[in-house]
């Protein structure tokens, strides 16, 4: 007979994996053994990418940035079932960033080839009359370089704040491989570089009417059960708590001091609960794939 602990960390597991790109299955990250894809187990962004909560809290940060450029809401606003269907969204991103990093290197390849083609669809002119098109090059890096920034801060506070910058500028540089898979050219690949493009990103930003939708739909995502509703609701404020101060003000969603402690405090505990209970993630799989675990 299961003891009440092991039930409970089943279910635990099963609720999140069911909002992460393993729900859509297609990819087996355990087989073939040896295959390092495109990463392997010694490189940062399999670090970086590993713990689900700081993930999870990266992700959210990384759309809000992203819905500050009017080209990039255009197309996730035209092109998207964001709306209708936000999970399924926010699974289907997973899916990429989890298997461009952990999957196999053919899986790996395939799921870049698929997203370039979906690419060359996304077109049309945004609100302000500016034509756009998802398989442009600087469109690209806004995307890369938000998500990028996002996960890498989120990992910082919610997982390993003592990661060196050395390491960290190598984890730009690695990761900056999937964003040249895809189109983009001169992506920022450390520290420096990074906070170098938001400074000059900032005079192309906007939020109106549009972006602020999106936030209240993020904001009212649904939850994989009704148990687990108050702790999605708080990793979401943790992904707002991640936007730098310009981009949260710019949004109109800023916390007060006690609000990021109080969610900053509550995230950490979270994030024990789930690296307790998930043993069967993307990264989990991947390691056994490559006899690490």
């Amino acid at each position: 007979m299961l003891s009440i602990k092991t039930l409970l960390r089943s279910k635990i597991e099963r609720q999140v994996l069911s909002i992460s790109g393993l729900a859509l299955g297609g990819i087996d990250f355990e087989k073939p053994a040896g295959d390092p894809g495109l990463f392997g187990p010694e490189s940062v962004t399999w670090r970086v990418h590993g713990d689900f909560t700081s993930m999870l809290c990266g992700g959210v940060s990384a759309l809000l940035l992203q819905m500050l450029h009017p080209l990039a809401l255009a197309g996730v606003w035209d092109h998207s079932s964001f709306r209708e269907d936000t999970l399924g969204r926010l699974r289907r991103t997973s899916q990429f960033v989890s298997g461009t990093t952990f999957a196999p290197i053919n899986d790996a390849n395939a799921l870049i080839e698929k997203v370039k083609s979906i690419h060359l669809r996304v077109t049309g002119t945004d609100a302000y009359g500016t034509p756009y098109a998802a398989s442009d090059p600087d469109l690209l890096v806004w995307v890369h370089v938000t998500e990028a920034y996002s996960f890498l801060q989120s990992h910082l506070r919610y997982r390993n704040p003592a990661l060196s910058l050395a390491d960290q500028n190598r984890y730009y540089q690695e990761f900056a491989r999937v964003a040249e898979s895809l189109g983009s050219a001169n992506v920022p690949d450390n520290v420096k570089a990074v906070e170098a493009y938001f400074q000059a990103m900032r005079a192309q930003l906007r939020c109106d009417e549009r972006t602020l939708e999106v936030v209240r739909l993020l904001q009212n995502a649904p939850a994989p059960s009704r148990l687990a509703k108050p702790a999605g609701r708080l990793l979401i404020q943790a992904g707002v708590d991640l936007l730098p101060e310009w981009a949260s003000k710019q949004l109109g969603i800023s916390l007060s001091p006690l609000k990021r402690q109080l969610v900053r405090f509550g995230t950490r505990r979270i994030a024990r609960l789930l690296r307790w209970a998930v043993r069967n993630g993307s990264w989990h799989r991947a390691m056994r794939r490559m006899g690490r675990l």
